[in-house]
């Protein structure tokens, strides 16, 4: 969660594992969206003397859809490379790194950018573009901050682009919400009742691999340009990311080397779909298939298992829920459809029918000045914020969770009303705490240091 390990085969296989996207209008460049994926879940930063890096076998993918079909318009692919300096010492660097280039950094990553316009070949924007090194300590990455911000490039049209290790910026209490949904604040309503505690963080001081790019508005719209009118399905953009492996495998005695046509093994738009939503058997699939294919995958959105299982869990908490049969319309349209015109004042993000699992991101709503943002998006009263895109910080746990509660549910049938719990529900983990954003691109803050990483206990 949002994406960590959720579903049994990409588990196994992290360089391809999309954790978590973003979408949103720049704040410090309201001409420009920005579109954030990460990658590797749980990223240790003390994991070394082998530390993380992107998959030179892996494509990475992010794809804009601007006409609601759920097939990309529109899309960016990421191409990595690794180069070894040194293949007689066992460090990943030799001595402090002090810039991109420099020789004490032993095992760097360089990577191309590609983007295609549905009809049209690939185009190559740039290759060679260097990725800063994992944040391994004091002495090995003695100033980070500058070496990272080196790494971001800027491409031709107005594009910029990083890729590197960030701070995971997701937060949310795995912990409990996996141990029979179990919710901190509200454990004593439990069915297995606890004291009520204050909410965890488990991704605190865990780190991601992070590919964002910074595109101009006119760059990817159904027009090519910048809409005004934000109730016009031309100012909706829909994102996702997607990873893709070669069908073929191989390994000598000497290398290993891949082959053959390429394949999905990994997607991700709206957060928490594959983890809240979709069976066990069925993760894997859900994975493999593009949001175009969604059908199959509809009634686990009108019909979700968690909603059924909340009023069991928390006995006399969700009456109201408990009654609740009807299929979820709300869920559909926050999810799939996106928001039509009428059901939230000044707001829509709906291009089409078609059911696709993306997040749509109404460009011509203006970024919220920071001292305004609301974290709950929407239900908080910030249309900029989720399920319009979604920012960095957005808390997109209690934003579904309510929604999932049934407190969505009077948007399209005002008849009911939700259980007083449903507009409380969360999981106790909130802003500030143990994560921290930037003000400007790529907005994920630099990541914790190898040497600086603490456990809990000494965190607390």
């Amino acid at each position: 969660m949002s994406s960590h390990r959720e579903a049994p085969e990409i588990s196994k296989d992290p360089v391809a594992d999309s954790t978590d996207t973003y979408a949103f209008v720049s704040p410090d460049r309201p001409d420009t969206v920005t579109i954030i994926t990460n990658y590797i879940p749980f990223e240790d930063p003390a994991g070394g003397p082998t530390f993380f890096e992107f998959g030179d076998d892996v494509l990475y993918r992010i794809n804009i859809d601007n006409d609601g079909d759920g097939r990309p318009n529109v899309y960016y692919d990421f191409r990595f490379t690794t180069e070894l300096g040194n293949p007689e010492t066992f460090l990943y660097n030799t001595g402090p790194i002090d810039s991109l280039d420099s020789p004490n950094f032993n095992r760097k990553q360089f990577y191309a950018v590609r983007e295609t316009r549905r009809g049209q070949e690939p185009r190559l924007l740039e290759r060679g573009l260097a990725s800063p090194p994992c944040n391994v300590g004091i002495r090995s990455t003695p100033n980070y901050a500058a070496l990272a911000n080196s790494a971001i490039h800027d491409l031709e049209g107005g594009i910029k682009v990083f890729a590197g290790q960030r701070l995971d910026g997701f937060y949310i209490d795995l912990g409990s919400i996996f141990d029979l949904a179990a919710l901190r604040p509200f454990q004593n309503l439990h069915l297995i009742p606890t004291p009520a505690a204050h909410g965890v963080d488990a991704l605190r001081a865990f780190n991601v691999h992070t590919i964002a790019i910074q595109i101009p508005i006119n760059r990817i719209t159904r027009r090519r340009n910048f809409p005004k009118n934000r109730m016009g399905p031309q100012a909706v953009v829909g994102v996702w990311a997607s990873a893709y492996r070669q069908k073929g495998h191989y390994r000598s005695e000497e290398r290993s080397w891949s082959s053959g046509p390429f394949t999905q093994v990994s997607r991700l738009g709206n957060p928490l779909f594959n983890e809240l939503l979709v069976p066990m058997s069925r993760k894997d699939e859900w994975n493999r298939v593009t949001p175009a294919q969604e059908s199959s995958f509809v009634e686990y959105v009108a019909q979700p298992e968690l909603a059924k299982l909340l009023p069991i869990l928390y006995p006399g908490v969700f009456p109201h829920l408990a009654a609740l049969t009807a299929d979820r319309a709300d869920l559909l349209a926050i999810l799939l459809t996106g928001v039509p015109p009428g059901i939230i004042p000044h707001f829509q993000n709906f291009m089409a029918a078609t059911k696709a699992d993306m997040l749509r991101l109404n460009v011509a709503i203006p970024p919220t000045a920071p001292e305004d943002a609301h974290p709950n998006g929407i239900l908080g009263g910030d249309l900029a914020g989720f399920p319009n895109g979604r920012r960095v910080f957005d808390n997109i746990v209690t934003v579904e969770l309510q929604a999932i509660a049934g407190a969505t549910y009077p948007l399209v049938d005002p008849s009911y009303t939700p259980d007083g719990a449903a507009t409380l529900i969360n999981d106790g983990v909130t802003i500030p705490g143990n994560v921290s954003y930037l003000d400007t691109f790529p907005y994920l803050d630099h990541p914790v240091s190898g040497y600086d990483v603490l456990p809990l206990s000494v965190m607390s």
